[in-house]
């Protein structure tokens, strides 16, 4: 039997909430219910009585508890026993890219300083998960933040990831852009517009994707490719030159010269995943992503709304927590 399940299992039957049982074990709601349902399936029994004001164990439930927690008790001890003690490889400082200053990603971070201030972990801010992903396997950086799906399927299999955050794209106009006056942008109004979305840059293919699949019958072009600009002040100075939107995040700190509109009809999301590389074990990594089962939960950042869009390939892989 799969330890994860019961793991799931035991979370619901102490908590008796969902909610409360996805943020101890870091994963999604709906991955945490799917793991007991799974579990459910195989003994064959019904372990919660589940109603909208509480969740109650069953008789069978009640059963199962003592032989979870004595089965779970003896995989904790063997895993320990061939465990890493504190060497130095543990207790190295753990590099986490954020992909840009001012996103929510600094924010999991620094809710991860907190719960592990013995860890070091340390920041770096070069966008797009492509890039990340390439560096991740060759072990010159431990996590990062992004679109888990647009990674092709063979990097993929050399990495995990918890899906933190739905978030609401948005797009950044020049300040004398026709649209600047309203408060959201629907998408049609960006029909015959040329909107920039990182084509060309090689660390970023993952965010160009979701774009062309967000443009696609609506009238609307990625914008050709145009010089990497690093820095705010570079960008900001690349913008005003060429003129065209950007497709940014609703979190993006607004630049000199521009103005950040949040998308509507429909409110297209960018699926945000932590992604680190399969087998890593390090404090610093469990309290990452501590840090993102929390805000997120908090916050309510894997809540759909009921006129988000997203790729169908997004959203099964958001679902699925291995």
């Amino acid at each position: 039997m799969d330890p994860r399940l019961l793991r799931a299992f035991l979370a619901v039957a102490e908590e008796l909430h969902f909610t409360r049982a996805a943020a101890r074990l870091y994963v999604a709601q709906q991955a945490l219910s799917r793991d007991v349902r799974r579990l459910e399936r195989e003994l064959a029994v019904d372990l919660f009585a589940r109603s909208t004001r509480q969740v109650t164990l069953t008789a069978d439930g009640e059963r199962l508890l003592p032989y979870a927690r004595r089965v779970l008790a003896a995989h904790d001890e063997l895993s320990a026993a061939f465990a890493r003690g504190s060497t130095a490889a543990e207790l190295r400082p753990l590099l986490v890219d954020l992909n840009s200053p001012g996103l929510v990603f600094g924010r999991i971070l620094d809710r991860a300083r907190e719960l592990a201030p013995q860890c070091e972990l340390m920041a770096r801010f070069e966008s797009g998960l492509t890039g990340a992903a390439a560096e991740i396997a060759a072990g010159r950086l431990d996590a990062s933040f992004g679109r888990f799906a647009g990674l092709p399927e063979a990097v993929r299999a050399g990495l995990d990831q918890q899906p933190v955050r739905y978030e609401p794209m948005a797009v950044l106009l020049p300040v004398d852009h026709p649209l600047v006056g309203l408060d959201a942008v629907p998408l049609d109004r960006l029909a015959g517009e040329q909107v920039y979305a990182g084509a060309g840059n090689d660390r970023t293919p993952e965010w160009t994707d979701l774009a062309r699949r967000l443009f696609e019958g609506r009238g609307i072009e990625v914008a050709p490719p145009a010089p990497l600009a690093v820095g705010p002040e570079e960008f900001a100075r690349i913008m005003a030159k060429h003129r065209n939107p950007v497709l940014a995040v609703v979190g993006f700190p607004e630049l000199p010269g521009s103005v950040l509109r949040p998308l509507v009809d429909p409110v297209p999301l960018s699926p945000v995943s932590l992604v680190w590389r399969r087998g890593l074990r390090h404090p610093g990594l469990d309290a990452l992503r501590r840090a993102a089962a929390q805000l997120a939960a908090e916050e309510d950042w894997l809540n759909r709304p009921a006129d988000g869009w997203i790729p169908a390939t997004d959203a099964l892989i958001m679902m699925i927590q291995d």
